[in-house]
């Protein structure tokens, strides 16, 4: 796989890990129904596409990363008291998802960075790419 191969992936993870803080952020005022369904915060799994151990023997040319999947981060909720709310249970508190706005935001800075490393990285290696086909031709 090739380093403008490999970046790509980098940067198609960090974009859905963007995409589940987003997602995150927008339902964390979401009230849980009375039966308790509603929102559970997110998280992405992500890692090495392929084994890295390999890569590290020399067997095989690195494959870059990809999202393994979405699961519930176990955060829980938290209950708030609004005796108002309609969806207030008897005691007058409200279920909502227990979602760290700061963590959240920590989060969305981190992967941004990483997807902006990711562009720089596609970047000098589309550079290199024809910087190597420029030499050919004076070759």
């Amino acid at each position: 796989m090739d380093a403008i191969a490999i970046s790509r992936t980098g940067l198609d993870v960090e974009w859905r890990r963007m995409e589940i803080i987003a997602l995150n952020l927008a339902n964390m005022n979401s009230a849980r129904a009375a039966d308790g369904t509603g929102f559970q915060p997110l998280t992405l799994l992500s890692g090495p596409a392929g084994n890295f151990g390999t890569v590290l023997e020399g067997q095989h040319a690195p494959a870059g990363v990809r999202a393994y999947g979405v699961e519930p981060s176990g955060a829980g909720i938290r209950r708030v008291y609004e005796p108002g709310h309609p969806q207030a249970d008897a005691n007058g508190y409200v279920s909502y998802p227990n979602v760290s706005h700061a963590g959240e935001m920590a989060l969305m800075v981190k992967t941004a960075r990483a997807y902006e490393a990711n562009l720089v990285a596609l970047a000098a290696a589309q550079q290199i790419y024809s910087s190597a086909l420029q030499i050919g031709k004076q070759a």
